[in-house]
């Protein structure tokens, strides 16, 4: 039996809107994550991992508003598909995945 495991986490980044959507794109694509769905005007990307050896993909809900000029909030939402056994294996997955894209976000934005 398959079911959807859920992660999420807010933060919120002392950049413009502008430049911390902009770089979540590049890092998508240095993670090599396909961007599934974009939308400019909403802000909104929902993107897919990769599969790794012993886990399923995660799907990835990216959500970028402005709380002032020099603030953005991102909200990151990971879905997993997991089965009975792959829950053992696979646990922590999506959180992991969530982790590794704001890093990589902090990264690029620090550079």
């Amino acid at each position: 039996m398959a079911y959807l495991r859920k992660e999420q986490e807010t933060v919120e980044i002392d950049h413009s809107l502008s430049k911390v959507w902009m770089t979540i794109q590049k890092v998508l694509t240095s993670l090599d994550w396909n961007m599934e769905q974009i939308n400019e005007a909403e802000h909104q990307v929902k993107a897919k991992t990769k599969a790794g050896p012993m886990s399923w993909s995660s799907i990835l809900l990216i959500n970028v508003g402005p709380v002032n000029e020099n603030t953005t909030r991102v909200s990151v939402a990971a879905e997993t598909t997991v089965t009975t056994i792959t829950a053992i294996v696979d646990f922590g997955q999506g959180k992991r995945r969530i982790a590794l894209f704001l890093a990589e976000l902090a990264k690029q934005l620090a550079s």
